[in-house]
């Protein structure tokens, strides 16, 4: 299938200057980054922890301005304070500019479900209390009252259902994702694979299959999962290298210690 021009197409960052330092200027990966080109609608990032995969997802929100999922905005969120820094140096080039989409990281998906569930029952509270303080009024008024409380909560249970808290993880995060998806979007995803079982993480991979071919959506994903980096088609970027370099499927070490340790697990529990 032939897809359309991506909408982010490279991402350049200038060599650090005396007056780019300390971290995350000091990390191995910025030293000789120069700039990378993104070539398939779904890019993985792909290395060890350190390898500052995640750092330079981060900074890319930032640059971008994406909309955050379950956290502060990219501008306040105190965790980005490093990433803004990076962010701001980076000089980004796209087919056609999009606002949309949104950046996710595990921590945050989390977060968000408690938020949202939190916003529930500050909102049934709302209703109680309306219930009490119009005891004696008509039933018109008090639907009256009720009525902003009542138009918030159809929202949130039409995005999300009855409750993203009573469903599993990996159930919740698909319903967040779904809910929150827009086609033409850009979509940044630090470690999605934290929420999904595996079987969740395949059904996860044909979700992204029809965002990609039918809504014109691209995604920018890192991960440590060997199920999520199977999609078809898609370019990984193996972060253990400087800059970071494109490897394939078989030839990455996540894929072959998974596949190693299923097929002979006694070769490493033998020592514990």
């Amino acid at each position: 299938m032939i897809h359309a021009p991506l909408h982010l197409r490279t991402i350049h960052i200038p060599q650090p200057t005396d007056f780019h330092r300390g971290y995350p200027f000091s990390l191995p990966l910025m030293q000789s980054f120069g700039t990378l080109e993104l070539r398939a609608p779904v890019t993985y990032f792909v290395g060890e922890n350190g390898s500052g995969k995640s750092t330079l997802m981060e900074a890319i929100a930032c640059a971008v301005g994406a909309t955050t999922v379950g956290s502060a905005s990219v501008t306040t969120d105190p965790t980005l304070t490093h990433a803004r820094k990076l962010g701001k140096t980076m000089k980004l080039s796209w087919s056609k500019r999009t606002q949309r989409g949104f950046f996710l990281r595990a921590e945050d998906y989390f977060g968000f479900v408690k938020q949202v569930e939190a916003t529930k029952a500050e909102l049934e509270e709302e209703m109680r209390r309306v219930d009490r303080e119009y005891e004696n009024r008509s039933d018109y008024a008090k639907g009256f009252a009720k009525m902003p409380f009542a138009r918030e909560l159809h929202d949130i249970r039409e995005k999300y259902g009855e409750g993203l808290d009573t469903q599993s993880h990996g159930e919740s995060f698909l319903a967040l994702f779904q809910a929150r998806f827009v086609p033409n979007g850009l979509y940044l995803l630090d470690e999605p694979e934290a929420a999904l079982s595996p079987l969740r993480q395949i059904g996860f991979l044909s979700l992204l299959k029809e965002m990609v071919e039918t809504h014109n959506a691209q995604f920018i994903i890192a991960t440590h999962a060997p199920i999520l980096m199977a999609y078809p088609g898609a370019e990984i970027l193996d972060f253990n290298q400087h800059p970071p370099q494109p490897t394939s499927y078989k030839a990455l070490e996540h894929v072959s210690l998974t596949r190693d340790f299923l097929n002979h697990p006694e070769r490493y529990l033998r020592y514990l």
